[in-house]
């Protein structure tokens, strides 16, 4: 068993947890979040929307099954769901220096410490999520070798600029041609599309892509507070306006609301894993989703061209619209391809409707 630095991690309220290291040494501010999923941390970690967080994983044993290698498919990358740790730090109950799996390249703790991110585990992460579910998500910094750093606030950064690409990428060459806003989509989505026989061209989050000639786009990702992404919301507005094919997902979601003259509000806690229930409007139906946001669209203020489209079974927030007439739409959500769960169907109606309005 190899040995461990000590390491603290403080809360802005004044608690203290002191740990053991099993990542990069450094210290690191960033606003404390808590991730239910019980597997999936290497796509997690890499995830843009946990840009600049502390992320403290509920399930109790990290690295057990290692991290897998930067094989790519198509261009994209196989295991990760970007080509960089996003995370500011990482916090678990316990952590597990053998590690085991078909695919695994190298130890987590060697991952962190490779990309520099810092690490604590064998502190109390019951105790943590408690007071995160009781008081609100809230800023943090992980602290080593007794150094002293100050609190970090990101609220009114424009994270998504942060991790958003600065070139245009184009990717497949299928029948249609989709247009991706990267506010810091993830590369299951792009690697979705590509089997549902589409040529992807990802754009910076900036990018007019109403000056293109796309079949329909999709505006995905990300981290942080949408109101700051002004252009994307515009040109947003302007494919409203033309009856392009649209969906929006995740903070894509939000900045459509917004484009149609609603408002967001901050979650206390937000919502972030791989198995929340989402009820489909209209239906019976619910739906095992994979989520991670701390912004929540106010649907009493969505315009009466507008209706929602799904629901969170946790606390009631809307988790997607839709327009009445045109074909756009959102999701909160993420679209994964999963056997227990296949939200992926998602992206298929998009491509159907993309389809329609091509006829």
């Amino acid at each position: 068993m190899p040995e461990f630095k000590k390491i603290k991690l403080v809360l802005q309220d004044g608690t203290v947890f002191e740990g053991k290291s099993f990542g990069y040494d450094k210290s690191v501010a960033g606003e404390v979040v808590f991730n239910t999923a019980m597997t999936g941390y290497p796509e997690n970690l890499t995830d843009p929307a946990h840009e600049g967080q502390i992320l403290v994983c509920t399930y109790p044993m990290m690295g057990n099954y290692g991290v897998p290698g930067n094989e790519k498919e198509d261009g994209i990358l196989k295991f990760h769901e970007s080509d960089k740790i996003h995370v500011a730090g990482l916090v678990a109950l316990d952590y597990s220096a053998d590690y085991s799996h078909w695919n695994a390249k190298q130890s987590l703790s060697q991952w962190l410490t490779e990309n520099k991110v810092p690490a604590i585990f064998d502190v109390d992460t019951r105790a943590i999520t408690k007071i995160i579910t009781e008081k609100g998500t809230m800023k943090a910094k992980i602290e080593v070798d007794n150094s002293t750093i100050d609190f970090a606030n990101t609220e009114n950064e424009n994270l998504v600029a942060k991790v958003s690409t600065t070139t245009k990428t184009t990717y497949g060459k299928g029948k249609y041609n989709i247009a991706v806003v990267d506010c810091g989509v993830q590369n299951s989505v792009l690697r979705s599309l590509l089997k549902l026989d589409a040529t992807i061209t990802v754009l910076p989050w900036d990018y007019d892509f109403n000056n293109d000639n796309f079949d329909g786009v999709i505006v995905a990702g990300g981290p942080g507070n949408p109101a700051v992404c002004k252009p994307t919301i515009t040109n947003i507005q302007k494919a409203i306006e033309a009856g392009t094919p649209l969906y929006a997902i995740g903070i894509g979601h939000l900045m459509l609301g917004l484009a149609a003259g609603a408002s967001v509000f901050k979650l206390k806690y937000g919502h972030s894993g791989s198995s929340i229930s989402v009820k489909k409007e209209g239906t019976n139906s619910c739906i095992i989703t994979s989520q991670s946001h701390i912004n929540a669209l106010d649907i009493k203020t969505l315009a009466q061209d507008w209706e929602p489209s799904y629901t969170n079974l946790d606390d009631n927030t809307n988790e997607g619209i839709r327009h009445s007439s045109k074909p756009i739409f959102s999701t909160q959500f993420y679209p994964k391809e999963v056997k227990e769960h296949d939200t992926a169907s998602i992206l298929r109606e998009f491509i159907e409707l993309v389809e329609k309005h091509k006829k």
